[in-house]
């Protein structure tokens, strides 16, 4: 709104000549009127102004363009790095063979029942039965925090789902059952696992044990990687570790196990392998290779704080790589 300079007359000032020209005839009380009306109308003129202009909103020196580059800032630095709460990461695009993001990838930790999937490879290699049947002994049993087992003393069971088991349920004893009915018993076993490990280019790895009991089953996360990547080539292990659910036979009595990963259920998620390990000392791990946006991905997380941490930053990895790609990015080199 522009405004004319004010005229005087009769002691009034207006914005309009030709009320200034008609102000003598103009009684007291129209000429109050309308000098009232007229000081509205310059108290306002400013106030407008500064709602109908865009600049007025935006501090001095303010780009107007800043908010908009903030939130473009933030929304990059969502896409360049995922928000994840384990200590230890490893995510891998094998279709790309390119690495996305790692954190402490190169640290060997405990691993706990991850070293399940190096246990089944070994079985599988060894070609033994998978009908022969094993009996759970006192020497199946062990200790400790995370050492519990659904197996009785006395249960007997065939080699095969012993090893369905082990990779669905982490189950513990027949891990351990698996090992010590190896040829030359748990010794040559844990042997065994380890040329396995250096074998696959494992190189931060170290099995003492088959069922991952002891915090002396060390690997990084990037060794972890080559795990999952050679047991995915084997048909039973993809199978057994992303069952759902399995019953056997004890005794009079069956028993329904259920699998230790949610996320096998979850009809959002294509897994191809997946394991998850817990003692205190390495805290909640898990290892995935899924297909993500047409993608093979190997998902690697260790000590992971809390109940739910391991899963969730398994969903936060997903979405990350989702908006990754939906918002045109390329593998990392």
């Amino acid at each position: 709104m522009r405004l004319t300079p004010p005229i005087a007359a009769g002691g009034l000032y207006f914005h309009d000549a030709s009320l200034a020209k008609a102000a003598p005839a103009m009684n007291w009380k129209r000429g109050f009127l309308l000098l009232a009306v007229n000081a509205f109308v310059v108290w306002l003129s400013p106030a407008f102004a500064s709602t109908t202009d865009p600049s007025a909103t935006v501090a001095a020196g303010t780009p107007p363009s800043a908010p908009r580059l903030a939130t473009t800032r933030v929304r990059k630095a969502a896409l360049d790095e995922p928000d994840l709460r384990s200590s230890s990461v490893f995510i891998l695009d094998a279709t790309h063979a390119s690495v996305l993001y790692s954190r402490r990838a190169d640290v060997a930790m405990p691993i706990a029942s991850i070293t399940k999937l190096m246990t089944a490879l070994v079985v599988l290699q060894a070609r033994q039965s998978l009908d022969e049947p094993i009996l759970i002994t006192r020497e199946d049993f062990s200790a400790g925090k995370g050492a519990y087992s659904r197996l009785t003393l006395g249960t007997t069971l065939p080699r095969g789902d012993l090893l369905h088991l082990a990779l669905m349920s982490s189950e513990n004893r027949a891990a351990h059952a698996l090992g010590r009915r190896y040829p030359g018993g748990v010794p040559a076993f844990v042997q065994a696992m380890n040329a396995q490990a250096a074998a696959l280019g494992m190189t931060h790895t170290r099995f003492v044990d088959p069922a991952g009991l002891s915090s002396e089953n060390v690997a990084s996360p990037e060794d972890l990687s080559k795990l999952v990547m050679a047991a995915s080539q084997n048909a039973m292990i993809r199978e057994y570790s992303t069952d759902k659910g399995y019953a056997v036979r004890a005794g009079r009595r069956m028993i329904d196990f259920r699998n230790t990963d949610s996320l096998v259920s979850n009809p959002t998620w294509n897994i191809i392998v997946q394991k998850t390990g817990y003692i205190s000392e390495a805290g909640k791990c898990l290892v995935i290779q899924a297909i993500i946006e047409g993608r093979t991905v190997v998902i690697v997380l260790l000590d992971s704080f809390g109940k739910y941490t391991r899963v969730a930053d398994a969903k936060r990895i997903k979405r990350w790589m989702e908006w990754r790609l939906s918002a045109g990015l390329a593998h990392e080199s």
